[in-house]
């Protein structure tokens, strides 16, 4: 009894870190994207004050097309696929602690780069640290998840989604004008303990198990020892195959066929969320009182509750194989509905939306703990450290793509005549 249960201990305590990793380390990226029309208002002198503007329409009179968030979603994501493509071939000889320390350090100083900056440019350049700290910091973790049991990846996926909730919903708290009426500035600022806690998470929460390298004080300690993991035992990981280029890029092809339905998944997810949303918006009688901005960050925060709720339910039940080619479909359909509302404008209600990107949420959400999780059953298990970070490149491909087509269609939608309503 006393052995059950410090194996259960053992478990829990894993899927927690896990889950806390996952949420400090996807908040940043959210937090720029529920941000992004603020930043760009910002810094492009559409508004002089943030919140004496921020109430709801009582007359529409024009598509308001403000900058596309397309830019900051760009910024957010091509950074982070850029280390994705190529780092998973080089960093197993970089000790975990050592990556961990680095995202830690490019997302706080991320928060302080956007919320002092005095440029769209310098904006960007601050959603591009958190970008890179994003990239870096999922493919090291869905790497080392690979060291533990199943459940790591569990509480993985479900802290991402909890980063996507907390996050969209704490910024709209935080600046929405009938709640805590706070600039978008001291709205960055206080996200700043995230850092901290992405600290205590992995150095003081998370177990390190024998296979795990740790360096020392000297410098030659500091990177990891060809071959190292052989010499470790370790229950829960098969010691890991030593690759070549040629070996990594092999085993990218038989993961095809679970990274291409999420890469389409997120294709329609992103292009509606930062190609579609912005366009559209309500009067106060049919946007529950709501500002345009309003309505934009209560969209982030709805969407994000879907992804939490799918990510989240891999403990519960697991999607069949066939369900992961039937999501893209799904996901696709919901974009063509999004798309000729932003040019039709024919929902009477803002509610409908809100239910409608709530399922878009469950669909990405579903598609990618499911993905990641078969991935970790059904590849070899000394190449399973490889292959989880490396197939991380299906989504950010996706987002990346719906990124470049989210600004031409932004553009080419202001164009169009202006619809009865």
């Amino acid at each position: 009894m006393l052995w059950n249960k410090k194996v259960d201990y053992a478990i829990v305590r894993t899927a927690v870190a896990f889950w806390f990793l996952g949420l400090c380390n996807n908040y940043g990226y959210v937090i720029m994207l529920s941000a992004a029309e603020d930043i760009l208002s910002t810094q492009k002198h559409k508004v002089t004050n943030q919140t004496a503007t921020d109430t709801c329409d009582t007359f529409i009179d024009s598509r308001h097309c403000k900058p596309p968030t397309g830019e900051v979603l760009l910024s957010d994501n091509l950074p982070s696929l850029i280390v994705k493509l190529t780092f998973p071939f080089f960093m197993d000889r970089f000790p975990f602690g050592a990556r961990v320390a680095v995202v830690c350090a490019l997302q706080a100083t991320s928060y302080f780069v956007v919320a002092y900056s005095s440029s769209v440019a310098m904006s960007l350049a601050g959603v591009v640290f958190v970008s890179l700290g994003g990239g870096l910091g999922e493919i090291t973790f869905l790497a080392l998840s690979a060291h533990y049991p199943k459940v790591a990846i569990a509480g993985w996926s479900s802290g991402t989604g909890a980063a996507g909730l907390i996050g969209s919903f704490s910024y709209a708290f935080l600046t929405e004008p009938h709640m805590a009426n706070l600039t978008p500035k001291t709205a960055l600022l206080i996200q700043l303990f995230i850092p901290v806690l992405f600290v205590i998470a992995y150095y003081i929460m998370l177990a390190k198990p024998n296979s795990v390298y740790s360096p020392g004080l000297n410098p030659r300690t500091w990177i990891v020892p060809k071959g190292y993991d052989k010499f470790i035992k370790d229950s829960h990981r098969v010691p890991q195959r030593e690759l070549g280029i040629t070996d990594r890029l092999k085993l990218i092809p038989p993961m095809l066929h679970l990274m291409i339905p999420l890469a389409v998944v997120y294709i329609g997810e992103y292009l509606i969320n930062q190609g579609m949303t912005q366009m559209i918006f309500f009067d106060c009688s049919h946007g529950f009182s709501l500002s345009r901005k309003s309505q934009y960050r209560w969209y982030q925060v709805l969407y994000q509750f879907g992804v939490f709720t799918s990510r989240s339910s891999i403990r519960l039940f697991e999607l069949p194989m066939a369900v992961l080619y039937i999501l893209p479909i799904l996901q696709l359909s919901n974009m063509v509905f999004f798309f000729f509302e932003a040019l039709y404008w024919f929902v009477p209600h803002i509610a409908i939306i809100f239910v409608l990107i709530v399922f878009e949420g469950l669909f990405g959400g579903a598609s990618y703990v499911n993905t990641f999780h078969k991935i970790h059953r059904m590849v070899a298990p000394d190449v399973r450290e490889y292959s989880l970070s490396a197939a991380s490149m299906g989504d950010s491909m996706g987002v990346n793509f719906a990124a470049a087509v989210s600004l031409p269609l932004h553009h080419w939608m202001c164009q169009q005549p202006l619809p009865h309503h």
